[in-house]
Parts: C-alpha cells; structure tokens; sequence
C-alpha cells in the first residue's frame, strides 16, 4: 500500500508527521513524502523540513494521499502542477484525504464541489468560495475522501482511515501504541469553546503567521 504525503514550501508539520505516525504503522504500508521537486521543504515557521525523497510526478497512482495544510497552501490553489497530479491521482485512489487547509488544495483541484468538508476554522469562508461546504467536524467523509479539521484533527483522521483500511482493532493498537489519550489542559479547541479573548489571540497569530508572545 503507498502513501503518499505531498510536501511544499511553508507546510504546517504535524498536519504531515501526525497522519505519518500513525499511517506508517498500519501493515504493508510503504509512506513517501513527495514534491513537485525532491528536496528540503520547510514548515510554515521556517524551524523544521522535512526531505521530500521523490517527485509527484514519479507516484501517479498512490493508493492514499494525505494532503497537509499550511500557510503554503495559498500558492497551491493555482499551481497547475499540483493539481493536475491531485485530479489523476484521485482518480486511481482508494484514498484521498486532507489535514487542516490541505482541503483548500482539494476543493481547488475541484473534488470538493458541494461537499461538506473540514479544515481550519480561520479558513472557512475560503474553502466555501472554492466550491466546498465548510463543516465543523473534526473529520468529514464523502465517500473515499476525509479532511479533517485544523492541525491536530489530521491524527483523529489517520485513526479513521486506518479503520477502514485495517480494521478497528488494527487501528486501536495502533492508538494504544503511539498513546494518543487526549486530556488537554484547556477546552479551548475550537471557535465555539474558547473564549473571546483567547479567539481573538488565535486570529492576531494566524495573521502574524506566528504564536502570540505570553
């Protein structure tokens, strides 16, 4: 089974390594992290890469694609390149899927038209002005494509996926192993939750691109 994970400048990491950690265990599964170029791609912050070993041109045919958000999604929307591999690679896929606002890039490439799907909240009203409905699901299925939500909600996703590739049982050990057990100390992780304060500090840094100073 290949997987492949799209990489580009200004990706946010864990909407990559979350699903990774998880879909790499699931048995027989070879996951390649890919470019329009191989090379050293960097997180939206600049902090960290991550090598992408092969060209999207090279996997024409994944068996799951998990697309990752970031602020580099912006220039994706009207990459040709990438989402004419997207469009072919669809087509042959058993899965396609997106974390965070990875779902813009798939309602560009136009497989979310009319569909109910996740991505962060800040980025709502622009996935609804690509074609798609925004849901406020942690994880949206339409047929055999996921997104998930913001950041963290692209392990909840890989979970799922691994149920239905693998089974419940494959896909509980494998959350036993990697003790994903959420017990955050605040219940401000969404919109609806946190309070006004806090919204309003999340929105300045997702303006400023960077954590707001304590």
């Amino acid at each position: 089974m290949q997987i492949v994970i799209p990489l580009f400048d200004r990706f946010t990491a864990l909407d990559a390594v979350g699903p990774y950690e998880v879909l790499s265990r699931l048995p027989g599964a070879t996951v390649t992290w890919a470019a329009k170029r191989p090379g050293l791609l960097h997180t939206d912050n600049g902090m960290l890469g991550l090598e992408a070993t092969a060209a999207l041109a090279d996997l024409p045919s994944p068996d799951v694609i998990v697309f990752p958000g970031g602020v580099g999604t912006r220039a994706l929307l009207d990459d040709r390149e990438t989402l004419d591999w997207l469009r072919a690679a669809h087509a042959t896929s058993a899965w396609t899927t997106s974390v965070c606002t990875g779902s813009l890039v798939l309602a560009a490439a136009g497989l979310l038209d009319g569909v109910a799907a996740s991505t962060h909240w800040s980025a709502a009203e622009l996935l609804e002005r690509l074609g798609a409905r925004y849901s406020t699901r942690r994880v949206s299925r339409h047929g055999r494509i996921l997104t998930a939500a913001g950041v963290s909600a692209g392990i909840d996703m890989a979970l799922a996926l691994a149920a239905q590739i693998a089974g419940e049982e494959v896909a509980q050990a494998i959350q036993l192993y990697v003790e994903y057990d959420p017990q955050p100390p605040f219940d401000s992780g969404s919109p609806a939750k946190a309070p006004a304060r806090v919204l309003e500090l999340a929105r300045a840094a997702g303006a400023a691109e960077q954590v707001p100073a304590a």
